[in-house]
């Protein structure tokens, strides 16, 4: 599991090494470094007679970034230093002169730019707070301006985070430095695994410098082994019940795809036995999936809404009320989310809603937070958490990475592996894939204590799941997703 902390976690954890002396800078500095020479070797240079501009900013950053420019130095490459501000790190400024760099006047900086193979972004520390303000967005402007003319692309290298994102929130509220490379320090930052933030900070690298957090993370992302260890494999003992019955409320004749993807989504997911409470649509579901029980019955986990026109939310109310009364979980998918416009105001963390930011707007709204679908995009970390406080469930914000929020634990942030996974039908197939994982679980999901909060762990390694069976070179179906399930979820347990 890759689990990233807040600033001021990373901050506080970090007071008392560097009161005892421990060379913390020291060991950030050279993982930089070694980052930069592996980055010039992929692109068949030595760091010998490369040029590197060094941007440095005030804070540790700043510091990191200037002894950086020193191990370089010494190792033969040309390295310029930018002064972002009035002060700089001046034990590292020294280190990087005393090695052979030097310092440019503030006029030569596009120059410098254009001439650089590979820049390394120490402009801004932990307890710089987007957006930037002048001078410095001025520099992230124009560095971006002279970023996109060059005609062979400087590697950029961030020391911890791009200078301007919302570390802690992952927004991009104003000019940000693109990287091609983030060396997160001990530990990411939420900025780095959740977006807009994370579009800007390339591939991500942690470097072990010593620091340890006990702190819960604020953002995790699931891994294979994370899934693996999430998901329960039948054995002697098992039988279609125990495997776990999902009830579907899904399709309808507007929209009767839904309910076949999210039937295939349930039965590549593990379910035991899948039932259907849409007749209208059941012949289509049939005709692909045979084994499908028809009508309401006996559930471990209910899926709602998906491809139900808000003009027949009515039919869904029923099944909620039992799936709330029984306490088992349900995904609320689409349609169904109208329905908790008006009442269902305490929902229990087994209630998984899986809006876009569209219907998250709407939700909030109607519980009395006024946030625009725009705003939700710009820091969907805040906008996820707020929901879950709000409606008391499990919140699943669907885009080109999922993030997952409880009324408890951290957020999930799960990419996507392939943006060709942005396909109609492909959220319903998610859908049922969550109801049979939920199923599987079943009534002892209220009860079940382990992990960060059992519902929304179970939401990401959907989320990890899906994205692996959507992960794809060229275009692919949302029935394709759902067939190559099984074997994403056997790729986690045995890859």
């Amino acid at each position: 599991m890759l689990r990233a902390y807040r600033s001021s976690d990373v901050a506080a954890a970090e007071r008392p090494l560097l009161e005892a002396g421990v060379p913390l800078m020291e060991r950030a500095s050279f993982a930089v470094a070694t980052v930069a020479a592996r980055e010039l070797k992929r692109r068949g240079h030595t760091v010998t007679g490369s040029r590197i501009l060094i941007l440095a900013g005030g804070g540790n950053n700043g510091g990191d970034a200037l002894y950086a420019g020193a191990v370089l130095a010494r190792r033969g490459a040309a390295v310029d230093i930018l002064r972002a501000g009035d002060t700089v790190h001046e034990e590292g400024l020294r280190a990087a002169l005393d090695a052979g760099a030097r310092v440019l006047p503030e006029d030569h900086v596009a120059t410098a730019a254009r001439a650089a193979g590979l820049w390394i972004d120490g402009l801004a520390g932990l307890g710089l707070r987007p957006p930037l303000r002048e001078p410095l967005a001025g520099l992230v402007t124009l560095l971006e301006q002279e970023r996109d003319a060059a005609p062979d692309e400087p590697i950029v290298i961030a020391v911890d985070c791009p200078t301007g994102i919302g570390i802690d929130d992952g927004g991009l509220p104003g000019p940000a430095l693109r990287a091609t490379v983030t060396v997160a320090m001990a530990v990411p930052k939420p900025g780095l695994l959740a977006p807009p933030a994370s579009r800007l900070c390339g591939r991500v690298e942690v470097a072990d410098i010593g620091l340890a957090i006990a702190e819960p993370p604020a953002v995790a992302t699931l891994t294979g082994a994370d899934v693996a260890d999430v998901l329960r494999e039948p054995d002697e003992s098992d039988h279609k019940y125990t495997r776990g019955v999902v009830l579907l409320g899904t399709g309808s004749p507007e929209y009767p795809g839904a309910a076949v993807l999210t039937a295939g989504g349930a039965l590549g997911g593990g379910a035991g036995m899948v039932r259907l409470d849409s007749p209208e649509v059941a012949h289509l579901v049939l005709r692909s999936y045979p084994e499908i029980v028809l009508g309401m019955g006996r559930a471990q986990a209910a899926v709602l809404g998906s491809g139900v026109p808000v003009s027949d939310i009515e039919r869904l109310r029923a099944p909620l009320d039992r799936a709330l009364d029984e306490q088992y979980p349900v995904v609320l998918d689409a349609g169904a989310l109208a329905l908790l416009k008006d009442g269902y105001a305490d929902l229990p963390s087994t209630a998984v809603l899986t809006p876009h930011a569209g219907e998250l707007a709407e939700l909030l709204a109607a519980r009395g937070e006024g946030l625009t679908r725009q705003e939700i995009e710009a820091a969907p970390i805040r906008a996820v958490r707020l929901a879950a406080t709000v409606t008391g469930a499990t919140i699943v914000l669907k885009g080109s990475t999922d993030l997952i929020a409880g009324p408890d634990g951290p957020v999930y942030a799960q990419p996507a592996r392939s943006h060709w996974r942005a396909t109609a039908g492909a959220g319903d197939v998610y859908a049922g894939l969550l109801g049979a994982l939920l199923a599987g679980v079943g009534e002892e999901i209220s009860r079940a204590g382990h992990g960060y909060g059992q519902p929304a762990l179970l939401a990401a390694a959907a989320s990890w799941i899906h994205a692996e069976a959507a992960h794809s070179n060229g275009p692919i179906r949302a029935g394709q997703i759902a067939d190559r399930i099984p074997a994403a979820i056997a790729g986690a347990l045995h890859g």
